[in-house]
């Protein structure tokens, strides 16, 4: 750990895993957090899945989106990947002196369609307001509670001969961002894939047991993401490059920014892992619904390099993938 704080512990990448792993654990640290998934699995009458997020993103309107509805996606896809069904949210608002007030109301309207469109409720809340310059216009922190319908998805039940699976093209989220801050770039506008994904993952909790685990891709990307899966394993993940879904427009704006559409925040994306025989199936019923007809099986589960993540590229050879190191591109959610 470093003497301050950076830019770079907030990435989803190396320092992030550093802050939580030498700082945030050893001091709060307990059977729950310790598990560090998207969100707790909790005892009670019936168990329940917790999760909460906070955004920053900037600016806080971006194609395909804004931080309201970002705010009720995030809370509601770490529920779901966690094998929830999500149903209450809480929404605390940080606003900055001067905001406007019809900016506001626009971010609440998106807030509002965004819950009902993924079925949950907005049922507590916070407001503050801090002097101007100190926030930035807006932040939100959004809290949501599910019931747990898909228990035991966790990294530990990966198996060698797993199917890697992507709903959708990759990266879109984190280049419709950074497109949105310095226009001209590019021709044209890239959206991000923002959205709410409770009914695909809905649809393979049907997979039972051989359905092994989720993530959703945010910070870091999908690298960032299957490297955190595979270190908690005595396994590996063999991606192939060719078959990793990208858009052309998210390849050249990367290319000319010299990024890695990997390493790019998704939004409205899971990374899941199946069992062979159930792979095809979970490919299906991902394409069967909109926001995942893009899904494609893009990498196995191996015995070889336990805990690393390797990526078989479309010349031929092979390297491997880390988790991001650096803020490849900060307030991104």
């Amino acid at each position: 750990m470093d003497s301050v704080i950076t830019l770079d512990y907030g990435s989803g990448g190396k320092k992030t895993a550093a802050l939580i792993d030498e700082l945030i654990v050893p001091v709060l640290g307990n059977p729950f957090l310790n598990t560090l998934s998207d969100g707790a699995v909790l005892p009670s009458s019936g168990q329940i899945v917790f999760s909460t997020d906070s955004f920053v993103v900037s600016p806080w309107r971006f194609p395909g989106g804004d931080i309201g509805k970002l705010a009720v996606c995030g809370t509601v896809n770490d529920i779901a990947v966690s094998g929830g069904r999500p149903r209450f949210i809480s929404l605390s608002l940080i606003l900055e002196e001067g905001f406007p007030t019809e900016d506001l109301r626009e971010i609440l309207r998106s807030l509002r369609r965004t819950a009902d469109e993924a079925g949950v409720k907005i049922v507590t809340g916070d407001t503050k307001v801090v002097e101007r310059g100190k926030a930035d216009g807006i932040y939100i922190n959004t809290s949501g509670i599910g019931e747990l319908v898909c228990p035991g998805l966790t990294p530990e039940t990966m198996r060698p001969g797993d199917r890697v699976l992507l709903s959708g093209p990759a990266g879109d989220h984190g280049t419709a961002v950074m497109l949105a801050r310095h226009s001209g770039l590019l021709e044209g506008e890239l959206p991000s894939d923002c959205g709410p994904m409770h009914r695909l993952c809905g649809s393979l909790f049907a997979l039972g047991p051989s359905l092994r685990v989720m993530r959703d891709p945010t910070r870091g990307g999908n690298a960032t993401t299957l490297c955190e899966l595979a270190e908690k394993t005595a396994c590996s993940v063999e991606l192939d490059e060719e078959a990793v879904p990208v858009r052309p427009g998210v390849r050249s704006a990367c290319d000319l920014l010299g990024l890695d559409p990997l390493y790019c925040a998704c939004e409205g994306r899971i990374l899941a892992v199946a069992a062979p025989d159930a792979a095809d199936e979970a490919l299906c019923r991902m394409r069967e619904l909109p926001e995942g007809s893009g899904a494609e099986i893009i990498g196995e589960v191996r015995e070889s390099h336990p805990g690393k993540v390797c990526l078989r590229t479309a010349a031929g050879g092979t390297r491997i993938l880390t988790k991001l190191s650096g803020a490849q591109l900060p307030r991104i959610c």
